[in-house]
């Protein structure tokens, strides 16, 4: 079996890392090439940078940004935030970035998956989607979980894969920021419909939660930002925890 993935994230706005609640109510976390640093040395298996405003503010990706982040990193750097074109993807990868994640880009012009996955390689293609649950249905998000799409969640996992996403990052908004754990019974839907790696994000608050995402939501990287980001969890001690309880993790 395929190690676990546990992988901090940077949401940035104004160029300073932040974190909120359910999308809203976001509070500075600290200097994104600090923080990145910090994470290469703790022992992150990737990185992962949205720049969370971009695409709400209609410009690009914070590129110097980015150049710098990826001047501290050893590991695996996903990159996204107003990407919607080729040309964007070219300058994000010259800047450091391994892969790129495109979200409402890719929900406006589905044609953008299959471009960038023949352009530079699925592996290189990271569609996320951030979706909201409402009495019993998941409609997928835009604009950092501002616009409503009337897009089913499940309708759209099983598109980007055939569109030629390497991987799934998916956010439960009703659990982004809660710290009460993963959308794991959604998680573990979208797990058995595809055949591509399924990263699991919004609710981490524990250790178990992480090993609950490995094993109940059958999520193949767990993805996380003010656990880490407040040291209320420190990566190794996290990953000593998943190795005890026999969840494969590269130590």
């Amino acid at each position: 079996m395929l190690a676990k993935r546990i992988i901090p994230c940077l949401d940035v706005k104004d160029g300073r890392t932040v974190k909120g609640v359910n999308f809203v109510d976001l509070r500075d976390a600290g200097d994104a090439v600090e923080l990145a640093s910090y994470y290469a040395d703790q022992g992150a298996d990737e990185l992962v940078f949205l720049d969370i405003t971009a695409t709400h503010e209609k410009r690009k990706t914070l590129v110097e940004l980015v150049q710098k982040v990826a001047r501290e990193l050893n590991i695996p750097f996903t990159v996204g935030g107003g990407i919607s074109t080729i040309a964007d993807v070219g300058v994000l990868l010259n800047a450091g970035a391994d892969k790129v994640s495109i979200n409402s880009s890719a929900v406006r012009n589905p044609n953008l998956i299959s471009e960038l996955a023949s352009r530079f390689g699925s592996q290189c293609v990271v569609v996320a989607i951030d979706a909201k649950c409402t009495d019993g249905d998941w409609e997928v998000y835009l604009n950092g979980g501002r616009i409503a799409t009337g897009i089913n969640l499940f309708d759209w996992v099983l598109k980007v894969e055939k569109l030629g996403a390497g991987e799934i990052l998916f956010t439960s908004m009703n659990h982004d920021g809660t710290k009460n754990g993963f959308a794991n019974e959604t998680l573990a839907q979208i797990s058995e419909m595809v055949n591509i790696p399924i990263i699991a994000s919004g609710g981490a608050g524990n250790r178990q939660h992480f090993a609950d995402t490995f094993t109940e939501g059958k999520a193949d990287a767990a993805l996380a930002a003010s656990v880490f980001h407040f040291k209320e969890i420190e990566i190794p001690d996290l990953k000593t925890f998943l190795k005890d309880k026999g969840i494969p993790i590269r130590i």
